[in-house]
């Protein structure tokens, strides 16, 4: 009928953002174990707190919290319908801060704020920067993070008078982290049950670990990723369109990767048991189905947390690649300046161990 206005989401265009748009996302979604079932089936993980009711219970959480990085997916997957669904690309990431631990039986929502936006120069996309914070049910702030993703112009011709890039903080202090995990029993946490015996104090600013394992990512498993976080960006996970694009296959979702080599890092860094923070990331190269995810990590920095002498916090820069092992730390190629080929991850973050 002539004027109906469509029902359907056509997702939002670079011109349709303005400075200070606050967008509250569809579908809160409470998450339980089976959520916690199905991520431990996608990736593998291994830290004791998240996997064993026991094993956290003793030292000092009422149950096992729900992994961190399957909170940050699900509070990310709220977002994508009207931040990314028309993206070239999810660019990075800072300021990530995860601030209340969740359990099965959670419900989580997530609220953005547009926070910059920045036309690129060929005049067919911009830089969109929001600030997206994940909620309970209770109202309480379980994370927040900021992101910049590049999306695609609808009319060429727009024109968004309004732009600007945010400052963004480098990296979190100590003194921003930790408040996810609540004060815990060193002397009852098992480095046997855990699988290392290194607490906080064995590890040195400088020192490289080569988590030795590899993981090989299947069609199947990043389309189940990208379901069960409901993110609908059509990039991940429609072939028809993708099949017409620059790449002519489906891009595997970036926060895939991450969790691919966060998994592998418990190889080296069984002890460390949350991620506190993402000071900032890339993603440096694309991932498609069929190549191997490998992941070496370096010690940036060993840090206390004021008022808290039962747990440490380490710095890391966690880079993954595909189809390369990492026994001899890639990163940059032979100009020292451009990455290294296979690398398609540099991940800054923040994890805390028992001291």
């Amino acid at each position: 009928m002539s004027g109906t206005k469509p029902k359907t989401n056509p997702g939002n265009y670079f011109e349709d953002f303005r400075l200070g748009q606050v967008i509250r996302h569809a579908t809160p979604r409470t998450v339980t174990t089976g959520d916690a079932a199905l991520y431990t089936a996608l990736y593998g993980n291994r830290f004791a707190v998240q996997s064993s009711d026991a094993f956290a219970k003793a030292i000092g959480y009422p149950h096992a919290p729900l992994d961190d990085l399957l909170v940050f997916h699900v509070v990310f997957g709220k977002t994508v319908p009207d931040i990314s669904l028309n993206a070239v690309a999810n660019l990075g990431y800072a300021g990530c801060r995860f601030l209340a631990p969740v359990y099965p039986g959670d419900t989580l929502s997530t609220v953005s704020e547009v926070i910059g936006l920045k036309e690129n120069s060929n005049g067919k996309t911009g830089v969109v920067y929001v600030r997206s914070t994940g909620y309970n049910q209770h109202g309480a702030e379980v994370l927040d993070y900021v992101r910049w993703v590049m999306v695609r112009k609808l009319d060429e011709k727009a024109v968004v008078a309004d732009q600007k890039v945010p400052e963004l903080p480098s990296a979190l202090t100590p003194a921003q982290i930790g408040g996810a995990v609540p004060v815990i029993d060193p002397s009852a946490y098992d480095g046997v049950l855990a699988g290392s015996r290194h607490s906080w104090s064995d590890y040195q600013a400088g020192e490289m670990i080569d988590h030795v394992d590899g993981m090989t990512v299947e069609e199947a498993e990043h389309q189940m990723a990208t379901r069960l976080f409901q993110n609908t960006a059509k990039v991940h996970f429609n072939q028809w369109t993708e099949g017409q694009g620059r790449f002519g296959r489906r891009l595997i979702y970036g926060g895939h990767v991450i969790s691919l080599a966060r998994a592998l890092s418990f190889n080296g860094l069984a002890n460390a048991f949350h991620v506190a923070a993402i000071n900032g990331g890339r993603h440096v190269a694309p991932l498609f189905a069929g190549c191997t995810v490998f992941a070496w990590s370096q010690v940036l920095e060993t840090a206390e947390l004021p008022g808290r002498d039962d747990v440490g916090a380490l710095r890391l820069r966690t880079i993954a690649t595909k189809d390369r092992p990492t026994n001899d730390f890639p990163l940059y190629g032979a100009d020292g300046k451009e990455y290294d080929p296979a690398v398609i991850l540099d991940l800054d973050y923040w994890v805390l161990m028992p001291r």
